[in-house]
């Protein structure tokens, strides 16, 4: 199962004691992929669409035991993807489904429902507790994360902007910085940053998925340490080997066109050595210089040697020693 599955399998599994909390989360699944069915004898109906189990499992439960409303499940192949099922929950009594929008507030004074069902009401999702229940039902029937392993990526999509605006409002006064895209006919409500889908998660109460994600944080954290700090290194090897090589080709052509007994006892010391250990490092070579150098030092005198080495090429007459 991908992560986004463990994520709506645990959250399915994740029931609020209070019947309000469960009422906004029932409000949410409903209101992402629910229409409410009015007869020609004016009979209400309510139908549930998802082709996630645990979406289904989750609604049938919160309808049975948080309302004591009795539904019909038909589990469907999709036409478009054989190897997926699409589950369909309707609670045929008219009764029932009126008490329900009532509670829901998605009825009307006028005894009406929007043929698309309209905003959840401030009503319905007044206490933070509410709002995470909301968010946590919404999730399970419109979102999606990415593996984390891969890019972090939290997605909701929305068939309005006004319920994209609404879900991202409930969000922020949550803590959890949510942004908007468009995307086709659909609003995407969307969260890219790691820090900010886990306190997603702990808002919904995705407790086992959150320690999960912060173990992959944690482990994608010390890879990258690990590959600067080895980027690093290798640049500053690299940069070392580079300067050596100069050095030595700067010390041999003076070696070859005048020879380094001409040049002061300091700079010939140093010249010597560094022909000696080609591999060594400045602190390495100081260390071996009577008395003993700095790498400041030794960096000093390797730049005069380069200098004197320059001027040589210039042909030039004579030769400045400091």
């Amino acid at each position: 199962m991908s992560f986004s599955g463990d994520v709506k399998e645990e959250l399915s599994r994740q029931f609020s004691a209070a019947r309000h909390c469960q009422l906004a989360e029932l409000a949410a699944i409903i209101g992402m992929c629910g229409d409410v069915v009015i007869s020609e004898t004016d009979q209400y109906s309510i139908k549930i669409h998802t082709e996630n189990a645990a979406v289904a499992r989750k609604c049938f439960t919160l309808l049975k035991k948080g309302f004591k409303i009795e539904t019909e499940i038909v589990i469907r192949r999709n036409q478009y993807l054989k190897k997926s099922n699409v589950y369909l929950i309707t609670v045929f009594s008219h009764e029932d489904s009126v008490r329900l929008l009532k509670a829901m507030r998605f009825l009307k004074a006028d005894q009406t429902v929007d043929e698309e069902i309209a905003l959840v009401s401030h009503l319905v999702i007044q206490r933070n507790c509410c709002k995470r229940a909301f968010v946590r039902g919404v999730f399970l029937a419109a979102g999606s994360i990415s593996a984390p392993e891969k890019f972090y990526h939290l997605e909701i999509v929305c068939d309005s902007r006004d319920k994209a605006q609404q879900l991202q409002e409930i969000m922020v006064s949550l803590g959890v910085d949510a942004k908007i895209v468009g995307r086709k006919k659909h609003f995407v409500v969307y969260i890219k940053e790691g820090a900010q889908i886990v306190d997603f998660l702990a808002l919904t109460e995705a407790n086992v998925s959150l320690m999960n994600l912060e173990n992959i944080r944690i482990l994608k954290e010390m890879r990258n340490n690990v590959n600067r700090k080895v980027n690093c290194e290798a640049a500053n090897i690299n940069k070392t080997v580079s300067a050596a090589v100069k050095q030595i080709e700067d010390i041999r052509y003076i070696q070859d066109q005048i020879g380094l007994d001409h040049l002061p006892e300091g700079l010939e010391e140093i010249a010597a050595l560094r022909l000696e250990y080609p591999e060594a490092t400045l602190k390495e070579l100081g260390t071996m210089l009577t008395p003993s150098v700095g790498k400041s030092g030794v960096n000093h005198r390797l730049r005069k040697i380069s200098d004197i080495a320059c001027k040589l090429k210039e042909n030039k007459e004579e030769l400045y020693y400091d």
